[in-house]
């Protein structure tokens, strides 16, 4: 459709219709650079010699920057572990670190080949994009600095804070109806009510927590999880894609199988092989 054909434009003078018609070119020749994409299929990759890939840049221990800046954690060891699989030696990772909100979209808009950045595989989500087979089970889990606090249900006629409006609240309340939860609207928050003794306990993800207490040593996690949430690689979906989504499964599956991986979660001070934990 012409934008002369646009009823309301039949209406405006010939000088701002060709205003319009200049706007409207010159918007949609930007749309390529608004979204770039540099998403390949296996060929593609292996033909460019790299893989992109989201991941966090500000959650210790999955993914952050160190004192120099580099980049470290399990995420990213993962990354780096797939792209030398995937592409050989001489195949190089290219990290694209990326907000909470922007994982999913990092793949669909196919600025990314994969994203390795803390995404739980759900239901809904799946409708979007493909998950790999989990490289590690997220848990909910209590945090504490309280020495009389030994196993949840020291907690159970206790204030423990958990995030407003987040998953955890529902958790609490099914194992320990009794406790009182306290609302807080960020770690920060959750820490300073800790500190001042206001509450026993935090409730959040151990993956998250694990990354706390390698911070403030004076904190812990109590060993019994609450849930169970599989991380993945985040790919996308089309036949076009079955070879890289293959080769990420395989190889996952053989990180498990060699026990790779389950040192690089010890290593990164993660809560172990969740399959072994208590379960409330």
């Amino acid at each position: 459709m012409k934008v002369s054909d646009l009823g309301i434009c039949k209406k405006l003078p010939s000088t701002l219709k060709g205003i319009i018609v200049f706007l409207l070119t010159f918007a949609f020749c930007l749309l390529p650079f608004v979204f770039p994409s540099f998403a390949g299929t296996m060929s593609e990759i292996q033909q460019r010699g790299s893989l992109i890939i989201a991941v966090k840049d500000n959650l210790r221990p999955l993914g952050f920057k160190d004192a120099n800046g580099n980049l470290q954690g399990l995420e990213i060891d993962l990354a780096k572990r797939l792209t030398s699989d995937v592409l050989g030696k001489t195949g190089t990772v290219k990290f694209l670190p990326v907000a909470n909100r922007d994982r999913l979209s990092a793949v669909l808009e196919r600025r990314v080949d994969l994203a390795i950045a803390r995404v739980t595989a759900t239901e809904s989500r799946a409708r979007l994009v493909s998950f790999s087979v989990p490289y590690y089970l997220d848990s909910t889990v209590f945090v504490t600095k309280d020495t009389s606090v030994q196993q949840p249900q020291d907690l159970a006629n206790r204030k423990i804070a958990v995030l407003n409006n987040s998953s955890t609240i529902a958790k609490v309340r099914y194992f320990l109806p009794k406790a009182e939860l306290v609302g807080v609207n960020s770690y920060t928050e959750a820490r300073e009510r800790t500190e001042d003794n206001t509450i026993a306990a935090f409730a959040a993800d151990a993956s998250i927590l694990a990354g706390w207490v390698q911070q403030f040593p004076q904190y812990r996690l109590l060993p019994t999880k609450l849930s169970t949430e599989p991380l993945t690689v985040v790919m996308p979906k089309g036949v076009q894609y079955d070879e890289l989504r293959r080769q990420v499964n395989t190889a996952i599956a053989r990180y498990i199988g060699e026990g790779w991986l389950q040192e690089r979660v010890k290593y990164w001070g993660l809560l172990g092989d969740n399959s072994r934990q208590k379960t409330m």
